[in-house]
């Protein structure tokens, strides 16, 4: 538990008591990215929880607290608490004129809704948090709102409700930004190999879902990979079912590797693709993620990695100036260069995916093809990198952020 300290709290990080009013994740996960001691904020919220059990607003961001840190099952518990005690919470960006925008999420982590609260970094908007559930019949009793949004991501925790929604906004007359519960529900990792595989600019490579039981089977030789799926065949790329940025994610070149993958993962189901090598010419893996707002397509950042797993935070971005120099030039010339070099794939990506909102990680491979890891509406966009080393990031963010309130006011307006 966070030690007990009496230090003066920042008057920009009070939170004035109020039964909905919260400071949000993007506020929260900022200081701890930047390093900052969150230890009075958890103080201050633990007196306004101890003064007052129903504090909900309190619980939430303790909640955020804890999340941030890791400390999941804590978290998870707490915001139940929290959503038990109410269903309807506030973020406040800026001064609040801005557009009201309503989002309809689930209980969960970080991935389990689209994370709004990062996009409306600098904005004045005013975003409003209603959790629903599989027992909730109707969206009445909502907060004043300009547009809502749909936010619950893809997984396999958030496939009942999802459907749920879908009846739900069926009877629902609003205006609603990704009002496709069903086609999100659909954004799993096969589900999208599938809906672009007959993409002649977009690689997504053909995923399948195998069970444990047969992949036991190809390690110990009884059974050839064909014949669990066609066209499978080492190296493969092997994954358990609903995970992100890498977790649990192996690199399979045998079956000896198979068997010692499986031995230490229980899953009994998982995800398997064949490996593609997207190394760049400069040596490095290269992975891009590229936001994708009314149709229009929006740089949010490239990294550059030794392994074939790239991860921002582990990719030495921060510690190589020449790296961040390829990023820089990626960002700043993204509109004339690396848009336009895949237009075709981008428009295919829209054809296909047909939301207000969503994200992809790619690379581009030497033929000219894009390359579609992952694609869906949760993934974190956010300009919390230190503007003194990534001042260009602040830049193409404030640019991706901008493009997202507007349309939210396009969307307002009727227009979109």
């Amino acid at each position: 538990m966070l030690m007990t300290k009496a230090p003066t709290i920042d008057p920009a990080l009070s939170n004035t008591p109020d039964a909905s009013r919260i400071l949000g994740m993007q506020r929260i996960v900022s200081l701890v990215y930047a390093g900052r001691d969150v230890t009075p904020l958890w103080n201050e919220l633990m007196q306004r929880v101890t003064a007052d059990s129903t504090d909900a607003a309190a619980l939430m961001d303790l909640a955020i607290i804890l999340q941030t840190l890791g400390r999941s099952e804590e978290a998870r518990q707490i915001l139940k608490n929290a959503v038990q005690l109410r269903r309807d919470f506030r973020v406040v960006h800026g001064n609040g004129s801005g557009p009201r925008l309503l989002a309809f999420v689930t209980e969960g982590d970080f991935m389990a809704n689209t994370p709004l609260d990062f996009l409306l970094a600098g904005s004045d908007c005013v975003l409003w948090l209603r959790y629903v559930d599989l027992q909730t019949s109707a969206l009445v009793g909502l907060p004043d709102h300009d547009v809502a949004f749909m936010a619950i991501g893809e997984s396999t925790e958030n496939t009942p409700l999802l459907a749920h929604m879908q009846g739900l906004l069926a009877r629902f007359d609003g205006l609603v930004m990704n009002r496709n519960p069903e086609l999100i529900a659909r954004l799993t990792r096969d589900g999208v190999s599938g809906m672009l595989a007959n993409e002649p600019s977009i690689l997504s490579p053909i995923t399948h879902r195998v069970s444990r039981e047969d992949l036991a089977a190809v390690g110990a030789g009884a059974k050839q990979l064909k014949d669990c799926a066609p066209g499978l065949a080492f190296p493969l790329v092997v994954r358990p079912i609903s995970t992100h940025a890498g977790n649990g994610m192996e690199r399979i070149s045998d079956p000896a590797e198979l068997a010692a993958f499986l031995a230490t993962q229980p899953a009994p189901e998982l995800y398997v693709a064949p490996f593609i090598d997207f190394r760049g010419a400069d040596g490095y893996y290269n992975k891009q993620r590229v936001v994708f707002i009314d149709g229009k397509a929006f740089a949010s950042h490239m990294a550059l990695s030794d392994h074939w797993i790239v991860h921002y935070l582990s990719a030495g971005m921060g510690q190589s100036a020449a790296k961040r120099a390829v990023e820089q030039a990626w960002m700043e010339d993204f509109d004339r260069d690396f848009a336009v070099r895949h237009e075709e794939s981008f428009a295919a990506l829209c054809r296909c995916i047909k939301l207000d909102y969503f994200g992809i990680d790619c690379a581009e491979l030497p033929d000219g093809r894009l390359l579609v890891f992952e694609l869906d509406v949760a993934m974190v966009v956010h300009n919390m990198d230190d503007p003194i080393v990534y001042p260009y990031k602040q830049v193409a963010m404030r640019k991706l952020f901008d493009g997202f309130v507007d349309a939210i006011r396009r969307k307002a307006d009727g227009a979109l």
